[in-house]
């Protein structure tokens, strides 16, 4: 599969973040890409209301993303904003491929920590996902995800052979660190492909310096072996990249751990795997 990348910097207007979208959209076609991954939070960057921002998945702005996809013969993810049924907002990854209907995933954990309490704003989604992009079946999770190893073994078991994770980071001590630690480590688990696409570092120091996760930059593409292919540095950028699906079988006959796992039991008399 060839795979675009795309560390945007989105801002607090939707309008202008689809414009981004779509001009990104069509260079990685015209690169060959056959999917284009975005960041959480690409039809708005946090820090500001979300609620008269979201849509549905018929409304405009994915309609649009949807069009454009047709029109480009490429898949696209990208995050956006949908309307929960309690007054929230879900934090929904858009998947609009050629040809297909829009579906959406809506971020199972939500980012209650650090100080920051996204619960209080958006409702948690409870499915995952898996889609099939290219002839190859896609995982997808976002950003707080990232520490829930059990969500992308259940994703592989489904037969991911790629998960693609958008984020919008938040900035700290040691969170480049860990964001890195746990993109490979992800990869690992799974023994699959992981693209971690980040919002990049805002240039406008308001909100780079807001207590709302905005993104760093320092997306990582990590193989089923854990071996990183590509790392980007903060600033913003879209990279192509050629991967070998084929090796999430190699890693899954040489590794086995989906295969090698057992059932854990619980102090609760439940049993995890």
């Amino acid at each position: 599969m060839r795979l675009a990348m795309a560390q945007i910097s989105s801002t607090d207007d939707p309008s202008t973040n689809l414009a981004t979208v779509v001009q990104q959209t069509r260079q990685a076609a015209t690169e060959g890409a056959e999917l284009i991954v975005f960041p959480e939070a690409t039809m708005c960057r946090f820090g500001v209301s979300l609620r008269g921002i979201a849509q549905p998945l018929d409304g405009p702005w994915a309609t649009e993303v949807v069009r454009t996809a047709d029109a480009e013969g490429i898949a696209v993810v990208a995050g956006m904003f949908t309307p929960s049924d309690d007054g929230r907002v879900c934090n929904t990854l858009l998947v609009a491929r050629p040809g297909e209907e829009p579906v959406g995933y809506d971020k199972i954990h939500l980012y209650d920590a650090f100080g920051f309490a996204e619960s209080a704003t958006v409702a948690a989604g409870a499915e995952p996902l898996v889609v099939e992009i290219a002839g190859h079946l896609v995982g997808v999770a976002t950003c707080y995800d990232i520490r829930f190893p059990a969500l992308f073994t259940e994703l592989s078991r489904r037969g991911s052979e790629l998960i693609v994770v958008p984020t919008s980071w938040g900035a700290g001590p040691g969170k480049v660190q860990q964001w890195e630690v746990l993109s490979t480590a992800r990869a690992l688990d799974s023994t699959a492909f992981v693209a971690a696409v980040g919002q990049a570092l805002p240039t406008d120091p308001a909100v780079r310096d807001s207590s709302a996760p905005t993104g760093i930059g320092h997306s990582r593409l990590s193989d089923p072996f854990g071996s990183v292919i590509a790392d980007y540095d903060s600033a913003v950028q879209t990279g192509v990249h050629d991967i070998d699906l084929g090796l999430t079988h190699k890693a899954r006959t040489a590794l086995a751990v989906l295969a090698n796992a057992r059932e854990i039991p619980r102090l609760d008399g439940t049993t995890a795997r």
